[in-house]
């Protein structure tokens, strides 16, 4: 693989300039700071121009030109202190790095835990992020998950806009911020997983078309423009994307990379680029001595190929989200029914991907209109993402509502236990461990006005398709333009030690703990997995087993009946397995605010016996082997 198509790389006193500009007829540098000059670049083969300047340090700005028009930053710029439409800037990727001891984490030991670094911390920066990391190692996360970074138009996005995907947002810290915060992680124990787009680019300051066919108008996807994949002149095009990876791994020492929205990724050539992409990135783990780095995609398409193994046909990434998995469990904690959600709202959708992964494998979609997916039955545990909150479901909300907006305290722990006790690899949004009250909306920071309107006209189409209750806003309030929503979009991080906050804080830790710890809970397995949905009562069961060691768990969704003469009512019956069982987490506890446990500490079923269960609550009990544990 030839390097990227467009760098600075800088060494003692001079600078190496490339740039892959196919059908230009003359490219120059133009150096604008700290001392100005032009110099013309050197035709190399197959589109790419180079030349070495004398000189020139980290810290100088320039610009490319193309045939003497007008003056564009650097498509693979490492620096846009100025921002998307100024110079680029040279950096020196070298770095004081103190993580050599560190491999990573296997992928089942994941627990995810994603933030936006604008609105993690009241200084949105990544330095002011690393004094929350021991916070979360407490927790029980174990990755943290950093949606895009890739510099964007002005001071706020949520990252998706990326238009240069080498170049570190500056807002946040830039490349030598990012760097710290990984540092910091992989010295407290935490992997890092950073969000990358490779679907498409931001509208504004997206400036790759003036310099090839970066990309086709033979597809269309959501965001825009579909990058060229598989056309004439898309061998550079993946070779700038899948060294974007490279360069995360190993100049960033990241640990994983999320790869947004894959179904926006249209190709149809032999070789495709997630494969390709896939490849380069298991040589270049294997030539880092890397071997715990994965690629872990956002999907809807929920097609098993997507961790297939290469050699068997697949793309070979590690790991693919479930959305069924939060379809599923939202649609019935809350009864919402609009957009995709009318394709979910029935205990056994919730069975199904508790106990396997996907909802639909084939099965048809009221919403999609046609038969959807393939059997996830053959995808390990390990390698599905499920998550009951994340940046897309929350601020994709008309108002952002986070799930302790929407739901009751109780319903909130009934999600956790969901989530925390399955067999997958868990996500938690940021806020979402302590319930935090703040919206998470949808913000933008762009100059151009009618890109402002389009935007503004765009998110009220999208609110359209889920039928929220009330009308849409005018969009001025929630406005995604104005500063005031980003600002209510940030964490309350004081709240987490004060009431109810701490408990629910306490509570995610201890499920955690339980997590780690219970032989029958610690595997990442769907193996004799016993699921079943009790529609009637809103009940769900769930066997777990690892060995000689069982873990059961009953889960009830149905809302509180109130009044005195319903409180029988309240406490529905279920015939718990045969075998002695001993009772290690009832959510119903006084301890996590609930109403008191009805179930008893000890079980011993010889024959059927019925064990009571309040409404939005769970219980779990573990085995009760001869040894007595």
């Amino acid at each position: 693989m030839t390097p990227a198509p467009g760098a600075a790389i800088v060494s003692p006193g001079r600078c190496r300039f490339r740039l892959w500009a196919p059908e230009a007829q003359k490219v120059e540098v133009q150096l604008v700071a700290p001392a100005k000059r032009t110099l013309r670049l050197e035709e190399k083969e197959q589109g790419y121009y180079e030349t070495v300047a004398e000189g020139v340090e980290p810290g100088a700005r320039y610009f490319y030109q193309l045939n003497g028009k007008d003056k564009r930053p650097d498509p693979a710029s490492r620096s846009q202190p100025e921002g998307v439409h100024g110079p680029s800037e040279v950096q020196d990727t070298q770095f004081t790095w103190e993580d050599g001891d560190w491999k990573g984490l296997p992928l089942p030991d994941y627990v995810l835990y994603e933030i936006h670094v604008g609105a993690f911390t009241p200084e949105g920066t990544f330095d002011a992020a690393i004094p929350r990391l021991d916070l979360l190692k407490e927790l029980g996360v174990t990755a943290l998950e950093i949606m895009p970074v890739a510099q964007c138009p002005g001071s706020r996005n949520w990252g998706y806009d990326g238009v240069y995907p080498y170049a570190v947002q500056h807002s946040y810290g830039g490349p030598d911020g990012l760097k710290r915060l990984v540092n910091a992680c992989h010295r407290c124990g935490l992997a890092v997983v950073l969000d990358v787009v490779y679907n498409h680019l931001g509208p504004e300051g997206n400036y790759l078309a003036d310099f090839g066919p970066y990309f086709t108008d033979r597809y269309k996807t959501p965001w825009g423009s579909a990058l060229n994949f598989d056309g004439p002149f898309s061998d550079p095009v993946r070779e700038y994307f899948i060294e974007n990876a490279l360069t995360w791994l190993r100049e960033f020492h990241m640990d994983a990379l999320r790869l947004d929205a894959i179904h926006g990724i249209v190709e149809f050539g032999a070789r495709p680029f997630l494969a390709q992409l896939s490849r380069a990135v298991r040589q270049e783990a294997v030539r880092l001595n890397r071997p715990f780095f994965y690629l872990i995609a956002e999907s809807d398409l929920n097609d098993r190929r997507t961790v297939t193994p290469l050699e068997e046909g697949g793309a070979g990434l590690d790991a693919q989200w479930s959305d069924d998995f939060h379809h599923s469990l939202h649609a019935l904690l809350t009864g919402e029914q609009g957009g995709y959600y009318q394709d979910f709202g029935r205990l056994e959708d919730l069975a199904t991907a508790t106990s396997v992964g996907f909802v639909y494998s084939g099965r048809y979609s009221a919403y999609r209109r046609r038969s959807h997916g393939t059997s996830s039955k053959q995808i390990p545990a390990h390698q599905l993402v499920v998550c009951c909150q994340n940046h897309d479901q929350v601020g994709n909300r008309m108002e952002g509502e986070r799930l302790s907006r929407l739901v009751s305290l109780e319903a909130q722990k009934l999600s956790a236990g969901v989530l925390l006790l399955s067999p997958f690899v868990p996500l938690l949004f940021m806020g979402e461990e302590y319930g935090e009250p703040a919206p998470f909306l949808y913000f933008v920071h762009h100059s151009d006005s009618g890109l402002i309107k389009a935007v503004r006209k765009g998110r009220k189409q999208e609110y359209a398709a889920f039928r929220w209750k009330g009308e849409p806003p005018d969009l001025q309030d929630p406005d995604p333009q104005d500063e005031k929503t980003f600002l209510r979009s940030k964490l309350q991080w004081e709240l987490r030690a004060e009431g109810t906050h701490k408990m629910l804080w306490d509570f995610h830790r201890e499920l955690l703990r339980l997590r780690k710890k219970s032989p029958a809970l610690r595997v990442r397995s769907k193996e004799g997995m016993e699921v079943k949905a009790y529609e009637e009562e809103r009940m769900l069961s769930v066997l777990r087993r690892n060995g000689n060691e069982e873990a059961w768990m009953v889960f009830r969704f149905a809302p509180p009946k109130t009044g005195k003469r319903n409180e029988e009512k309240n406490l529905a019956p279920l015939s718990p397995p045969l075998g002695k069982w001993k009772k290690q987490f009832d959510s119903a506890d006084a301890r996590w605010g609930g109403r008191g446990s009805t179930a008893p500490d000890v079980l011993d079923v010889a024959q059927e016996l019925q064990l009571s269960i309040r409404p939005e609550s769970f219980v779990l009990f573990s085995s009760i082997t001869d040894s007595g544990t």
